[in-house]
This record gives structure tokens, sequence and C-alpha cells, in this order.
């Protein structure tokens, strides 16, 4: 988060309670690497409960981040919080450092714009972009771009 802060992102499960087995399994084919490496995500994610896989497709999943923005970890609008194993595959710290600068949010300008079908170089951009050119009016525009992305669910799994 916002001066490398770490804090709990509050959301609903929506994977296995084994899921980061899962993903090392997922890992050791070299194609599925290289799409998380890109910011592909797997469309059918066979780490995803079915309920799971509703709640991402909705929105609900993330929800309970209201209480993070309410605790002050988060934003309405910003870049979405990083993990370390984004900063390792993904992003790197270059780009992490410049993400540190600002409080992360519960929604952006990547995810307004393709959601999960926008790959990381592009997502990279935008965030960087979101930060350099930050207002009000930018945060307003997001936040009506967001009903409009959860209403129609393009990109998102």
């Amino acid at each position: 988060g916002w001066k490398v802060k770490h804090f709990k992102v509050y959301k609903f499960r929506t994977m296995y309670t084994d899921a980061d087995k899962r993903t090392e399994k997922l890992f050791e084919d070299p194609n599925i690497l290289a799409d998380y490496q890109k910011g592909i995500k797997l469309k059918h994610d066979p780490r995803l409960t079915k309920i799971g896989a509703f709640l991402r497709k909705t929105s609900i999943d993330e929800l309970p981040q209201i209480f993070n923005v309410l605790k002050g970890d988060m934003s309405l609008v910003g870049p979405r919080p990083l993990t370390q194993r984004d900063v390792d595959f993904v992003y790197g710290d270059y780009v992490a450092r410049k993400i540190y600068t600002v409080k992360p949010g519960m929604t952006g300008f990547w995810q307004v714009s393709g959601r999960s079908d926008v790959d990381t170089d592009i997502r990279r951009e935008m965030n960087l972009y979101y930060i350099r050119n930050w207002s009000l009016w930018l945060d307003i525009v997001i936040l009506i771009r967001t009903v409009y992305a959860v209403i129609s669910r393009k990109g998102a799994y």
C-alpha cells in the first residue's frame, strides 16, 4: 500500500483454501507462468470455487474492501494493491515504488478500461498515467465508469 505499508485486504474468499499449492503447480506450466507475467488471468481458473467464480464475475468479492477504505488503508480510486508476487513476477521494483506513492484503490483506471482483458504492460502504463495525472475529476470519471464495468461484467473472471 501507500508508502510500502503492508495491510490486510478484505475480500470474500473465492479460491480453495489450498490455492497457494495449486498456484505453485499451475506455475510449473511455462505457458501459464508466462501468461501470469503478462497479467493474463485464467478464464477458467481451477483454483476458484463455483461460488467464488460467481463472486468475481459480479465483483461482489471486492465489497469488503470498503472496510479498508474506512480504515484509511485504501481509497475508492487508485492503483490496485500489489502483492509481493505481483512485484516479483509482474511489476518489478521500479514500478512498484511509483505505485506505492499513492493509496491503493478499490477501482482504478485499468479496471474500467478492460479489467482482466488488459495486459500487464497496459496496466502498468495506466497506473503510472493515473499517478501522474490525478485529479478529482479523473476519480469521478473512474467511479462512473466503474458502475458500467461492474454491470457489463466485461473482463471479469
